[in-house]
């Protein structure tokens, strides 16, 4: 009976930033914010200098997060939930910005008190230490926190109960009366899977104008073509880490997305942050080695990635055209870094290909929407009752496909290339069941991945497309 009354006299304080949730709500904001208005660059930093308080409360009043769009850590709501039933009294007692600090409260209903910064006082560190100190007591208050600015708090507080991974929190809990939240480390995993090294496999369409115009025995273009796959890999990367970045808040409503490594948590602001510095840098230094026509095609890439992620990703049927177009850059990018000719066929085979493919992400990501055709996909500008819509385009782009493959199969250039040209025909069935059996599967919603990495994976696929690659090298043999 001594130890539950004690326990409601003491409260329990939860730390916000890295303990309640798995982010930080400042370096979150300041990207997130910047990243969609960089000209605010100047403004942040008189923010700085005005006081990091200053600087938190105006970030939190420009970023419009909603107390649901943060990765809550599971464990430590269990423990909140603990004391509560205990009787304990719990606040929240946060570095962040007042309207950050309430939004979470009101959406959690789990705390009694909520301490904050203020324009006058960053609540961090000693003068959280101090804060608490006048309101319960040496000693007067248990504290849950996660961080070296914390140190200070867990030796006012009665019991410290640490979130941290393993080592830093029996190294800290050594001090104290402790309890231990341990974490998992950052792991190298979660980092390869924010750059998306699978991702990566798209970029084998850099090598197709080598192959196609027979230059496989060229040593020098197939070393320009691996220096142009990685130059575009790293870069692809880099922009995949500002898409996540700028789209934390949708991602962590979506029932897949939510798991990425940016969005739970698992891989932290700052350290993806350095990743896309350095991709980027990596990037830049391979392309100094290829022709500038290259650099120019990386630039377009760039430019359009770039606009597609702000802007042309919540156009209407836009984005899948820019989507499409975006293979297409890379075939060109495989030309310029090589100096192959390009064929007109193959950019118009490729767009319409892609296509297909991009309107089959779309129908995927349409059909997992509820039963309701007014329901408005997240991030997009679709409603459910578009899907039909852009299964019949998606579709018919399959076949268009194929029909401009047949036309070239039946063009002068083939047969001026080609020893055996008819060996080629075959070409346009396969590619109709690579593409019609996928639309086939996500109508059955057995689709749940990008279609490009699916086509990568898929042993039927596979099979296709190394039976296609079979036919085109056997119509070169003379016979």
């Amino acid at each position: 009976m001594d130890a539950m009354s004690d326990n409601r006299q003491v409260p329990l304080c939860i730390d916000l930033d890295g303990t309640l949730i798995a982010t930080d709500t400042l370096w979150e904001g300041l990207i997130s914010v910047l990243l969609r208005r960089p000209w605010l660059i100047f403004s942040a930093i008189a923010w700085a200098i005005a006081g990091k308080a200053v600087l938190k409360r105006q970030v939190a009043a420009r970023l419009g997060h909603e107390g649901s769009d943060w990765p809550y850590r599971t464990e430590v709501i269990e423990r909140i939930n603990l004391a509560r039933e205990s009787g304990q009294p719990v606040w929240l007692v946060t570095g962040a910005a007042q309207s950050t600090a309430t939004a979470i409260a009101d959406h959690l209903g789990l705390f009694d008190r909520v301490l904050h910064s203020t324009d006058q006082e960053n609540l961090t560190a000693l003068r959280k230490r101090d804060r608490l100190l006048a309101l319960c007591g040496d000693g007067g208050f248990d504290y849950v926190g996660n961080s070296r600015d914390d140190l200070a708090v867990f030796d006012a507080a009665r019991r410290a109960i640490i979130v941290a991974p393993d080592a830093a929190a029996k190294r800290w809990g050594a001090r104290h009366q402790s309890e231990m939240l341990p974490l998992a480390k950052v792991s190298p995993l979660a980092i390869l899977k924010s750059i998306r090294v699978h991702q990566w496999l798209k970029n084998v369409l850099i090598a197709v104008p080598v192959v196609l115009n027979h230059e496989l025995a060229d040593t020098g273009l197939i070393l320009a073509a691996v220096a142009a796959f990685f130059s575009f890999s790293f870069l692809a990367s880099t922009v995949y880490i500002v898409n996540d970045i700028s789209d934390l808040a949708n991602d962590r409503q979506h029932p897949r997305k939510r798991l990425r490594p940016l969005a739970s948590g698992a891989v932290s602001l700052p350290v993806i942050s350095v990743c896309a510095v350095v991709l980027l840098l990596a990037s830049i230094a391979l392309a100094s080695l290829l022709p500038p026509l290259f650099w120019v095609v990386l630039a377009v890439y760039a430019a359009i990635t770039t606009t597609y992620t702000f802007v042309l990703k919540r156009k209407l049927l836009v984005d899948v055209f820019t989507l499409a177009a975006l293979y297409t850059v890379r075939i060109i990018a495989g030309a310029a870094a090589t100096g192959t000719e390009l064929s007109f066929w193959l950019l118009a085979f490729s767009i319409f290909f892609f296509l297909s493919l991009a309107l089959v992400k779309r129908f995927v990501e349409l059909d997992e929407l509820a039963d309701d055709d007014a329901t408005q996909l997240m991030g997009r500008s679709y409603v459910g009752g578009d899907k039909d819509m852009i299964a019949q385009a998606g579709i018919a782009s399959a076949f268009s496909a194929a029909m401009v493959l047949a036309l070239y199969v039946d063009s002068k250039e083939v047969a001026s290339m080609y020893a055996q040209p008819w060996l080629l025909w075959p070409l346009c069935p396969l590619i109709l069941y690579m593409l019609l059996r996928i639309w086939i599967l996500a109508r059955r919603t057995q689709m749940h991945e990008d279609p490009v990495v699916f086509i990568m994976r898929d042993w039927r696929s596979q099979l296709a497309t190394f039976s296609g690659a079979a036919l085109v090298i056997l119509a070169t043999v003379q016979v």
